[in-house]
């Protein structure tokens, strides 16, 4: 492992020097994320770009040159690539700065953050249209929803499912999914957050997009305010809700009429993605030894939990729940 790693060392240097030959690059970690793919800084006479590596074994560097053209198309701050050699899996970028809304986000200054992010997301769904993108379809959010009793039951509690709790959670997959699927459909990023905004000019930048599909109009907003790494008060994630309810319904985007219909459809849409982000923590851990995210996994779990417990279709899923993991009751918080 230790020799692949020299290698993949000396291929990203030696590339990265054809690309600036009459300069001297100096590179050092930007970022990683959940996947095979790597970030690095590179400082050239005083300039900055990002260098992606994506080990072609692992990684397919097409679709996050795709999405960023389709994305970049609509208006908001995306990285530009100035260079990409597809065999190798590099890409070089423009850099969108190393603030990430996590790492200042505050009670001050959420409004105007939150503010940008809402009308970054609402010009990407205005410039949306169908056979672009992959479908965010049954089979996807099905397959999604199944890492939840694959990884998070299966591996992470150790717990093998009887046939009656496996019926349980067909029977709340089921009922989920079909909320899901008649929701508008838009471009979704599908990891809309605070880690991958970067505060910027113009703001924000955005950045992870290469998993971009078509589907429901309420799955990036649940991932902004409903975000695994920080937490915000109900009330005030209540109040950005409708704020951004109200710009969609403007922009002419195809979201519920009445704002508790759509207010249903942010919430069960949070379902789908925590069952699936419980099973994808789980999978980091156990299965790719990443144990950063299981300090996340608790928030995750107790979205969850909250929606499950208002909405009567959803609680046999926090009863099963709550027998697995010995958790205790929540407080039920809003809801209409």
């Amino acid at each position: 492992m230790q020799v692949l790693l020299l290698i993949r060392t000396k291929m990203r240097q030696e590339w990265l020097q054809k690309q600036f030959p009459s300069a001297t690059a100096r590179l050092e970690v930007a970022s990683a994320d959940a996947s095979f793919r790597h970030y690095f800084r590179a400082t050239v006479a005083e300039k900055t770009y990002i260098l992606m590596d994506a080990p072609p074994s692992h990684e397919d560097c097409k679709p996050f040159i795709a999405v960023s053209k389709l994305f970049g198309e609509t208006g908001v701050h995306v990285p530009e690539v100035l260079a990409q050699d597809l065999e190798q899996g590099f890409l070089l970028l423009t850099d969108l700065g190393n603030a990430t809304y996590l790492s200042v986000l505050n009670d001050e200054n959420a409004d105007d953050l939150y503010g940008d992010a809402i009308d970054a997301l609402i010009q990407i769904q205005k410039g949306s249209r169908p056979n672009v993108l992959p479908e965010y379809d049954a089979t996807l959010l099905t397959r999604e929803m199944n890492l939840l009793p694959e990884w998070y039951i299966s591996k992470h509690l150790q717990h093998v499912l009887s046939d009656e709790e496996n019926a349980v959670l067909n029977t709340v997959f089921e009922s989920v999914l079909s909320n899901n699927l008649v929701q508008g459909k838009v471009f979704v990023h599908r990891d809309y957050h605070s880690r991958n905004l970067m505060v910027s000019k113009p703001n924000p930048g955005i950045l992870d997009f290469q998993d971009a599909v078509y589907g429901p109009i309420t799955y990036d907003l649940v991932s902004l305010f409903k975000d695994a790494y920080i937490q915000w008060e109900e009330a005030q994630v209540l109040d950005w809700v409708i704020r951004y309810w109200e710009k969609a319904r403007k922009a002419g985007l195809p979201v519920q009429q009445d704002f508790a219909e759509f207010y249903r459809d942010f919430e069960w849409m949070g379902v789908q993605r925590h069952i699936k982000v419980l099973g994808i923590f789980a999978r980091l851990f156990h299965r790719d030894g990443k144990d950063g995210y299981i300090k996340d996994m608790p928030l995750v779990a107790d979205y969850l939990r909250k929606a499950c417990t208002r909405y009567r279709e959803l609680v046999p899923l926090i009863r099963l729940l709550d027998k697995l993991e010995g958790a205790s009751e929540t407080s039920v918080g809003y809801s209409f």
